[in-house]
């Protein structure tokens, strides 16, 4: 199901964080307009059943990253917005900036001798984590972010990682797809859950 705004008023904070709780996503187009859409088959990471390779582990402990959270949250989006191809248009980065103001906007950076090498953000809404998008400027930065996400959202109590699309990428941490009846009764759940990020 797709929701074709008509005006801005699809893109006020308010409206953009029922959008959210509803289980919609928003996706820019390269016009400018921002569209939403609700598919009824979603994709999550099981937070109570994840995968991290061995490999990664193993990289993580020898790596010199260092991981922090809502340090540069807009910086993360941005730098997420430079790819070649991508559904994060300049519409789409103004109505981040308005939620972020308002807390709903987070984001996991990954830094190598202070500098910003990967990272990635979502919305938090309650128990629920609406990942939108990662970008990684030097090997395994972003994969690493996802960790510390999983890990944070794990020590939080959340109780929803949505991520849109299942992707090989991600399946390695365990992605699955479900239907839209088993997200609801999970989005139900972290509605009601009292947690913050």
């Amino acid at each position: 199901m797709t929701h074709k705004p008509k005006s801005d008023d699809f893109l006020a904070p308010g409206t953009m964080i029922q959008l959210y709780s509803q289980g919609a996503f928003p996706m820019g187009e390269e016009d400018g307009t921002v569209n939403w859409y609700m598919p009824q088959i979603r994709s999550i990471i099981p937070l109570d059943n994840f995968n991290i390779p061995s490999s990664l582990k193993s990289f993580m402990k020898d790596s010199d990253f260092e991981y922090k959270f809502d340090m540069c949250t807009l910086q993360v989006v941005r730098k997420c917005s430079q790819r070649k191809k991508t559904w994060i248009n300049e519409t789409l980065l103004k109505a981040y900036e308005k939620i972020y103001s308002l807390g709903y906007l987070h984001s996991v950076e990954v830094f190598q001798k202070a500098k910003l090498v990967g990272g990635l953000y979502g919305v938090a809404v309650n128990g629920a984590f609406f990942g939108e998008s990662m970008f990684s400027e030097v090997s395994q930065a972003s994969k690493c972010a996802l960790i510390k996400l999983l890990e944070h959202l794990n020590e939080k109590g959340f109780t929803l990682l949505d991520i849109q699309f299942t992707t090989k990428h991600l399946e390695m941490f365990g992605a699955v797809e479900i239907s839209f009846d088993e997200y609801y009764d999970l989005l139900i759940k972290a509605y009601y859950s009292d947690v913050k990020f």
